[in-house]
Parts: C-alpha cells; structure tokens; sequence
C-alpha cells in the first residue's frame, strides 16, 4: 500500500508577513540594480567612438554609476532597517507573551510548575479555622510564594477569601476538607526557614493543637485555576 503523502509542515503554509514581502522586493531591486551596473559596464562596445565623445560618455556613465549606487545605498539602507524593525518587533511579541504568562500565574488563570515547599498540615482537634490557614498563606507571600494551592484545588490570589462554614473551611467557594496541604512554588529554603523560625508558622498551628510539617520539593505543579470575576466598576485610567 503506498504511503500517504506527509502533511505539509505549518512553516511552509505560513502566510509571508508583509514586512517580509517588502524585504524580498528590496532585495530583489537591489539586485536588478547591481545586475544592471555590471552589464551596463561590460556589454557596451567603445571601438568606434571618438576620443572627445568617449570622455563624454565615460562622465555620463560616471553619472549613471553614481546614481545607481545612490539607489543601491538607500535600498540596502531600507532593507536593514526593515530587518531591524522586525527583530524588534518579533522581541516585542516574546516580551508580551512572557508577560502574559507571568500576569496569568500572579492571577491564578494559568497553570505553575517550579520549585517550592509542600506544608502539610494535621489537626485533630479541628482548632485550626479561615484565618488560621490565611495567616499561613500570608507568611508563604511574605517569603516569596509565587503560587499557591490548598489541597490541590482551591487556587489562591489576592481576591481569594477564607471562610469558616460550620464545620468546614471554605477557600474561594471551594470547601478544604482536612488535614490541609499547602504548596507554594519559590524559594525553597527562603519559604522554609520562614515557616520553621521560632514563633513562626509551625510554631502557632502546634500552639492551636495541630501539627505542621515543611517539606522542600524540586518541582511543584499547579493546574487548579482561581475563579477570577470580571471588576462591575473598576475600569482602567486613561
């Protein structure tokens, strides 16, 4: 049975930008232009020419030469600075995009995946409520946690609130069931020498009766995603 064709590959499908159009006709002229200076010097044939018309046709070529390498210059000139300006351009668009990427981390619309501390967090007495676990995630900020998720579904930001129902903790609309695990992707050491100084994070959940327990992980990855509602009055300066 013959073999399907292979399927054209996406790069040689792509639709030339115009900025790219524009180089190719520059070089093209450019081209043409040096083509037509070196035909315009080799082909002609002076064996019949007088010595006073020759001299005068050697300064019109001289003229011709000139101008053309006028044109030659400002073509190469308006070539480089296309090129240049879609090298700027294309960083332009790697700079949004890395941006945007970065924003989307911070608001908790995207996915994480990087190093950080895994605190695991035990109470049997059910002492520990919302604003025992804020404290916590608050002290993770303050050392640097970049992302952070509880019990792997409840993604926190900045307009993530904590709430105590009943008997059951509520992280952003989501309730966390114990006991609790807190990841927070950063500095490892920075994020654990923060959580074990004394008085520190570990010290007030074992003060409540529970326990806690910092653990360093190379990589941590995060895919729950924060319930992020569009502001109904806030609106960006002009």
């Amino acid at each position: 049975m013959p073999e399907a064709p292979a399927e054209p590959s996406k790069n040689l499908l792509r639709k030339p930008s115009v900025s790219q159009v524009v180089v190719a006709i520059l070089l093209g002229g450019l081209a043409f232009a040096i083509t037509l200076q070196i035909k315009q010097s080799d082909t002609t044939d002076y064996s019949g020419v007088r010595g006073d018309e020759l001299v005068e046709l050697l300064k019109s070529l001289d003229s011709a030469n000139e101008r053309l390498d006028t044109q030659i210059n400002d073509l190469t000139a308006t070539r480089n600075d296309l090129l240049s300006s879609t090298k700027r351009s294309e960083e332009a668009e790697r700079q949004a995009k890395e941006r945007a990427d970065q924003l989307g981390i911070l608001a908790g619309t995207s996915g994480a995946t990087g190093p950080g501390v895994r605190l695991l967090i035990t109470d049997p007495d059910r002492a520990i409520d919302a604003p025992q676990l804020l404290d916590a995630v608050q002290e993770l900020r303050d050392a640097g946690a970049e992302a952070i998720v509880i019990n792997g579904v409840a993604r926190v930001v900045a307009q993530t609130y904590f709430l105590d129902d009943d008997d059951t903790i509520r992280i952003g609309g989501l309730e966390v069931k114990r006991p609790f695990t807190i990841e927070a992707i950063g500095d490892p050491a920075t994020m654990a020498e923060a959580a074990n100084i004394r008085g520190g994070l570990v010290d007030r959940i074992s003060n409540r009766g529970g326990t806690a327990t910092v653990l360093k992980v190379e990589k941590i990855t995060i895919t729950a995603l924060a319930d992020v509602k569009s502001p109904e009055y806030a609106r960006p300066t002009s």
